[in-house]
């Protein structure tokens, strides 16, 4: 038999479930996205001369085959397996897969559930060799040139050593200057951008794809995971955003941009010179982004708007200042309802993002939040099942206020994993079912939608095509149709 290949890399990205369960599985109809952190790390590692496949279980949930496929075929040294909470599990059985065919390939779990963790997760899995803490391109890189070699100096990483003892190098002192990463090996993945769906009517055009241009959020919330960037934030300039959507839309023909940021307009200049750049060479591309409502403004909006912005989200999470006083800084309604009226007024497409079941939410407090939402010429909303994920500030006190079931596998913000006190699971399950109803009873809503036939028509015709499925979960709330 032959060894195992040193410049072969293999990069995974699990389906998190049973393959059986994922023909029903609402969100994959409603949204696949690109495994970006993983098509950045086969780019920076191609730079260097390794050649690196990208396995995508989740946009092709039948993976086992393809993986014993690339395994047999291109004998990689290194297995790189980027997983969250609720896709651990399944994670470490495609590691024992890979073990079996390969038993000499070295494993590394990498994601924020793997930052948060660091040691508990080798604890939990012989099979697992070592867990990157942090970003990953340059660690994957070390690790690489190591060549299966013990690694003692390589920052960012938790490793077991050859007695067993795990060792925890730290976090990497230096961030990567993201201007100076290629851009994303999207090549690597099989079908794109065909295969990968942005959330219906949430983009005007198909095809279209996702796109980070910043990493690490200056807040702390105390619902938000920070174990892989911390408090830092860093951003590409507005040149590089450019020339990433140029790249985007001359070899893929990307019509539409979602940029999966936690703050995009932070660094209001820059935004202000991409826009600009958008506007002084047009790409025919428009865009989706995410902000906060102390970081814009009707002017900045204006300029967005004159730049292709089609639809920008907020996270309002709820409508009880008191509550949300507790869990986030500037919990300041009135300003969050300005912003949502200015930015409907600038003629861009609204979304608020929510979440049921916050430490100390009550029906009351629920009820308060559909007041609020339906107040607001809010087009679309998404709402979260509170789910306390490790690496949360409040996950260290999660049992005190409530009742907690840490089923990593259900931790996927479709569940009800999480109860506060006073209240019970059921419940809960009957008003968000309840939110859900009757905003989009609401006429102005549904007339929106209406308005999506020649808005968005890619996106009239995927919920056609999947109608049964999206009315199944309206009236059972489950994410499986079947279960």
């Amino acid at each position: 038999m032959t060894s195992l290949n040193d410049k072969n890399i293999l990069l995974l990205h699990p389906l998190g479930y049973k393959v059986e369960a994922a023909a029903q599985d609402i969100s994959r109809k409603a949204n696949i996205m690109p495994p970006l952190g993983l098509a950045s790390i086969a780019a920076y590692l191609e730079r260097e001369g390794y050649h690196c496949d990208i396995l995508d279980g989740y946009a092709y949930p039948d993976a086992d085959l393809p993986l014993k496929h690339l395994l047999r075929e291109k004998r990689p040294a290194l297995l790189g397996i980027s997983c969250t909470t609720a896709s651990f599990h399944d994670s470490v059985r495609m590691a024992q897969l890979a073990k079996t065919e390969l038993p000499e390939i070295q494993i590394v779990f990498g994601g924020a559930h793997v930052s948060a963790l660091k040691e508990k997760v080798l604890e939990f899995s012989p099979l697992i060799d070592c867990a990157v803490i942090g970003e990953g391109e340059q660690v994957m890189l070390e690790l690489a040139q190591l060549a299966g070699g013990e690694p003692a100096d390589v920052a960012g990483l938790v490793w077991r050593a050859a007695d067993g003892s795990l060792v925890n190098n730290g976090y990497r002192k230096e961030a990567l200057v993201l201007d100076d990463l290629p851009f994303p090996a999207y090549e690597k993945l099989a079908g794109y951008p065909h295969a990968y769906k942005l959330p219906i009517f949430n983009y005007p055009k198909a095809p279209n794809s996702s796109c980070i241009s910043s990493r690490g959020c200056p807040y702390s919330c105390s619902y938000c995971d920070r174990s892989v960037f911390r408090s830092t934030f860093r951003y590409n300039s507005a040149e590089y955003l450019y020339q990433h959507l140029k790249y985007l839309n001359g070899r893929f023909a990307i019509r539409h941009i979602n940029f999966y940021d936690d703050q995009f307009t932070f660094h209001r200049s820059r935004v202000e010179e991409f826009c600009q750049l958008m506007i002084n060479k047009p790409l025919g591309m428009t865009f989706n982004c995410a902000v906060r409502a102390e970081h814009v403004d009707r002017e900045l909006l204006q300029l967005m708007k004159a730049a292709g912005c089609w639809m920008v989200s907020l996270g309002i999470e709820s409508g009880d200042e008191l509550l949300l006083s507790q869990h986030r800084q500037n919990a300041n309604l009135d300003l969050l309802a300005d912003t949502i009226r200015t930015i409907k007024a600038c003629g861009i497409r609204t979304k608020g993002l929510l979440m049921m079941g916050l430490p100390g939410e009550n029906e009351e407090s629920i009820r308060r939040s559909m007041e609020y939402v339906y107040s607001l010429p809010i087009d679309d909303f998404n709402l979260a099942k509170f789910t306390p994920f490790p690496g949360s500030p409040i996950y260290e006190k999660i049992h005190q206020l409530g009742t907690f079931d840490e089923d990593w596998e259900k931790m996927d913000c479709m569940h009800f994993q999480f109860v506060p006190h006073g209240m019970e699971k059921e419940r809960l399950e009957k008003l968000f079912i309840e939110f859900y109803k009757n905003h989009f009873k609401r006429n102005r809503v549904l007339w929106g939608y209406v308005t999506m036939l020649w808005k968005s028509p890619d996106s009239w015709l995927r919920f056609t095509g999947n109608a049964g499925s999206f009315l199944r979960f309206a009236l059972s709330n489950k994410r499986y149709g079947s279960s």
